[in-house]
């Protein structure tokens, strides 16, 4: 591990990232509710995106369990089962978050309606997120680079784990700060009476009401991800600084456009989405340090 680097690309890029995320938070915390008047317009295009944009992000839960599995059966037979294990729980990870978070839109696609439609539907539904991911191992199994199994089975630990935790993380928070969306707020007769910065916690008070879960953004914890996809870069047979770099500029813009995209949608404020994006980045970095420094 090049103790110069974080997630794969040099240490100014991690502070780079710090630093934007904490100036958002800085100018949300003065001006959230005005950016949302000035940026919130639901579209279809940002309908589309907000419901299907987390399947890149997804794809590198199967990609993790890929590095995994690969590095395992490297080592023998007798790790065999333990990677098959591993691999489909990764699969499984991937399909139950997008049919958890985005399932209900798969659904009405196809004309699923709960107590009316064919059970059969709905297992359509669950089918069409299956075969969705399915090329993901494949492909990762000809491109990963099994030389270093110690790398290769931390890189997808490192990044399995974080996910998870990072998930959680963000649920806990939503019930810790019970704060109201800009999209229900639009519904009050006063909508800035309604309006509470992130710092104003009510603990406990949204429950399982969506409309109180505004911080800090859960899609922004998906799409943070993104970040991770450089240490993939790093496992690949054909490996390069440059194509860390590259990778690390796609989640760089892949998470700009998400972050817009819940502004725009009247899901979140900025705060939140700079928030949901900073507990990612920290939870991803400070794991994959620790997994990659112990292996060594």
């Amino acid at each position: 591990m090049n103790k110069k680097n974080i997630m794969a690309v040099p240490k100014i890029y991690f502070y780079i990232v710090i630093a934007v995320c904490a100036l958002g938070i800085i100018i949300g915390s003065f001006f959230d509710f005005d950016i949302n008047v000035a940026l919130a317009n639901k579209t279809d295009i940002g309908a589309f995106f907000a419901t299907y944009g987390s399947y890149f992000s997804y794809c590198l839960y199967p990609a993790a369990g890929m590095c995994i599995f690969k590095g395992l059966m490297k080592k023998g037979s007798r790790y065999r089962m333990l990677a098959w294990v591993v691999l489909v729980i990764s699969y499984f990870m991937a399909v139950y978050y997008s049919n958890n978070y985005n399932g209900s839109k798969v659904r009405e696609l196809f004309g699923y309606t709960a107590g009316e439609s064919s059970t059969a539907l709905s297992f359509l539904s669950w089918a069409f997120w299956v075969v969705l991911y399915a090329w993901v191992p494949f492909v990762c199994y000809r491109i990963f680079d099994d030389a270093d199994t110690g790398k290769l089975i931390m890189t997808g630990a490192a990044i399995l784990i974080a996910g998870i935790l990072a998930d959680n993380t963000n649920l806990w928070l939503k019930q810790v700060a019970s704060r109201p969306r800009y999209k229900y707020l639009i519904t009050l007769e006063d909508p800035v009476a309604g309006f509470r910065n992130w710092w104003d916690m009510v603990p406990y008070l949204a429950g399982s009401n969506d409309n109180f879960k505004s911080w800090p953004s859960g899609n922004m914890t998906i799409a943070s991800m993104m970040f991770s996809l450089p240490m993939l870069a790093d496992v690949l047979k054909k490996r390069s600084n440059a194509k860390n770099m590259i990778c690390f500029v796609v989640a760089v813009v892949f998470v700009m456009i998400y972050g817009y995209n819940r502004i725009h949608m009247t899901n979140h404020f900025l705060s939140d989405v700079c928030f949901g994006t900073l507990i990612t980045y920290l939870i991803f970095s400070v794991i994959s340090t620790a997994f990659l420094k112990s292996r060594e």
